[in-house]
């Protein structure tokens, strides 16, 4: 069988279906690029289906698991990357697109040719808008669900200095968050109670000049030396573009029963199992200090800049303004001192618990019902469209 033509019969098919579709049946679409977006759209597609509200839900991975899913107010289609996938875009005749990939209208994927869509953007990470993403990441969509209030600071400077067209802000939060605080509470509370927890996380974020890339290997001899118990849990996009990377950290580390190399990017376990979490730029930093009320240690490496011209916004980018809050940074050069500093980490983890409590009540919207907001905004969108 010839599996490339195979693909692209099937992913034609499910084109075909969804254009069939009467309009009714496609008035709010969920697209989902990988399956990083499935866990963020969870709660909100449970949300909608609950008010009766039927959905559709596209994406390009043939592996999501949502494309087996038997709930009949979930209607699901896999496009693919390719041509299926543009025209999908290009042609698409819906009232309302939710998604949570940045670019729209200044790559490949572009707006509607044919219908006036609304697009809805869901962040996939609680950092800033103008660092980590490009200049003009948001700026052709209709409505953004903001995570928390520093987003729509920042977004509206970027409307008032590049004189952009105003988009609508939606006082959101963050479901993955939500979801990671509500799974994990019990269990969390059950280890800090134990009080022996001695696992170490190590999650950074991917680019030429990040930790993975460059200094990874000696962070992990540093630990195992001082007889840590190491995850090592690299970025997607690390398991994707640094292959000869992983199977040299695999070699040289995978012996060593105190190291477990963690690919299953959709299980989040290890963030409760740990105690500490080393990292650089990584939006994971975020999603451990809030979720499980943990300290990080930062080596500082190279900002990740995706935007050259962040410093045109006088907002403070969240991944710099709060990372010596929630834990302590360390230079590269410096980071024969990890042990010492993890040491110092367990030893204020009480305190900085209550520290890191407070600030994500403070920086973060709806913690724990962020779901509320967003089907809230999405419902009275799809009223007043029906309705103007």
């Amino acid at each position: 069988m010839n599996l490339g033509k195979f693909s692209f019969n099937s992913e034609l098919n499910d084109l075909k279906k969804f254009e069939n579709l009467d309009r009714t049946e496609k008035q709010i679409v969920f697209y989902s690029e990988n399956q990083n977006s499935m866990f963020i759209f969870k709660s909100l597609i449970e949300e909608l289906i609950n008010q009766d509200i039927t959905i559709c839900y596209v994406t390009s991975s043939k592996d999501d698991p949502n494309l087996k899913s038997s709930n009949e107010k979930i209607k699901t289609f896999c496009i693919g990357e390719g041509i299926m996938r543009t025209k999908f875009f290009l042609n698409l005749k819906a009232d309302i697109l939710i998604m949570t990939m940045p670019d729209l209208g200044t790559s490949y994927i572009k707006r509607s040719k044919v219908y006036p869509v609304h697009y809805v953007y869901m962040f996939h990470a609680m950092v800033s808008t103008h660092l980590v993403y490009k200049k003009n990441a948001f700026d052709n969509y209709d409505s953004i669900l903001c995570v928390g209030k520093y987003q729509i600071d920042e977004i509206i400077n970027a409307e008032k200095i590049y004189n952009l067209k105003p988009k609508s802000l939606v006082r959101c939060g963050y479901s993955h968050l939500d979801n990671l605080i509500k799974k994990y509470r019990k269990q969390n509370e059950e280890i800090q109670l134990k009080n022996n927890q001695s696992q170490i996380l190590l999650a950074p974020s991917w680019g030429e000049n990040g930790l993975f890339e460059t200094i990874i290997e000696g962070v992990i001899n540093i630990l195992l030396t001082s007889g840590n118990k190491i995850v090592l849990r690299p970025h997607p996009m690390s398991l994707k573009l640094s292959k000869k990377k992983i199977q040299s950290i695999e070699k040289k580390f995978l012996a060593n029963n105190n190291f477990r190399l963690e690919i299953d990017y959709l299980n989040f376990d290890s963030f409760s199992s740990s105690d500490i979490m080393i990292s650089d730029w990584s939006g994971a930093a975020l999603e451990f200090a809030f979720a499980f009320e943990k300290p990080i240690l930062y080596i500082d490496v190279p900002k990740k800049i995706r935007n050259p011209d962040f410093q045109d916004n006088s907002e403070i980018p969240i991944e710099i303004s709060i990372r010596d809050k929630i834990g302590k940074i360390i230079l590269p050069s410096n980071i024969h001192q990890i042990p010492i500093e993890i040491e110092n980490l367990r030893k204020k983890s009480s305190e900085m618990k209550k520290v890191i409590r407070i600030l994500r009540n403070e920086k973060i919207f709806n913690v724990g019902n962020s779901e509320k907001s967003a089907s809230k905004y999405v419902s009275e969108l799809l009223n007043d469209i029906k309705n103007g």
